[in-house]
């Protein structure tokens, strides 16, 4: 849920939900060619507030604007907040070049969050494709950290090319685990990719789960998305455990400024996380 809080602290002011609060930026990790991850840390030395894996920020740039990311840490560490972020406009771009040692601002968590209550004890797929694995990253690593309270884990992260790979190193060490089985494939590669090549959902047929007693965890392009859904739907995974992160137009990060209305609901303060069965019909209407 949103940590935007209408009570009213005992020195009679309410917090400001628009105030960023300074992070100084200890480390930028290079994940491609345009995409770095951020490692930021409080300024003042108090600890961040804790998020649900699936939550975003709203990250500024001091002089330039903000946008919203997800948090891509991991929620056992919630003094590290991470971002991986993708130079894809002024804002983005001017993010992904800040340097260890500059200050950017955040507020937030904000959103919904992956319901990894509603997991425990089932089968989890996750299905990740281009930019959508940071967000699924810190449902992954709570799994991880408490694997017995899930059955199978069964991954499959699709990207534009091999170079569009974002935590390669970390996959790779996912992918010598025993107690989990992960998919990697690529729209086109040349010769040097000995990976799968295809779209991400023509690796369903090959993943193990158990469907009426499966979870499914979903981010990446929203077409993307709603051929997975519809494909697991008919594979026999009830609709309304079938999670998707709608990440689209968000601006303001509290409901405020309706930039992100999608039908009926706000992806800022509804989402971004919903059950397909909440989202098959706007999915489905391209005026939406």
């Amino acid at each position: 849920m949103s940590t935007v809080d209408s009570a009213v602290p005992a020195g009679g002011v309410p917090p400001n939900p628009w105030l960023p609060r300074p992070f100084r930026v200890e480390e930028r990790v290079a994940e491609t060619g345009d995409t770095v991850t951020l490692c930021l840390r409080p300024e003042d030395g108090t600890a961040p507030p804790p998020f649900a894996p699936g939550q975003f920020n709203m990250v500024y740039r001091f002089g330039v604007g903000e946008v919203a990311v997800s948090i891509s840490g991991d929620p056992a560490r919630p003094e590290e907040l991470r971002h991986t972020v993708r130079a894809a406009g002024k804002i983005s771009e001017s993010l992904a070049g800040a340097a260890p040692g500059e200050t950017v601002g955040v507020r937030g968590p904000y959103g919904t969050g992956w319901p990894m209550e509603r997991l425990a004890g089932r089968d989890v797929v996750v299905v990740a494709g281009g930019l959508g694995l940071p967000p699924l990253r810190p449902a992954l690593l709570e799994i991880l950290a408490h694997r017995e309270r899930y059955g199978r884990l069964e991954v499959i992260y699709g990207a534009r090319s091999p170079p569009d790979l974002v935590y390669y190193d970390e996959v790779q060490t996912w992918r010598r685990r025993s107690d989990l089985r992960i998919q990697v494939t690529v729209d086109a590669a040349g010769r040097e990719w000995y990976g799968d090549v295809g779209l991400v959902t023509a690796r369903l047929p090959d993943a193990r789960f158990d469907p009426p007693r499966t979870g499914a965890l979903l981010c990446g392009p929203e077409i993307m998305m709603r051929l997975t859904a519809r494909a697991l739907e008919q594979a026999g995974v009830p609709a309304d455990r079938i999670f998707l992160s709608m990440e689209r137009n968000m601006k303001c990060g509290i409901g405020s400024c309706g930039h992100c209305q999608f039908g009926q609901s706000f992806v800022c303060r509804d989402g971004p996380v919903f059950p397909y069965s909440a989202l098959r019909d706007r999915l489905d209407r391209r005026e939406i």
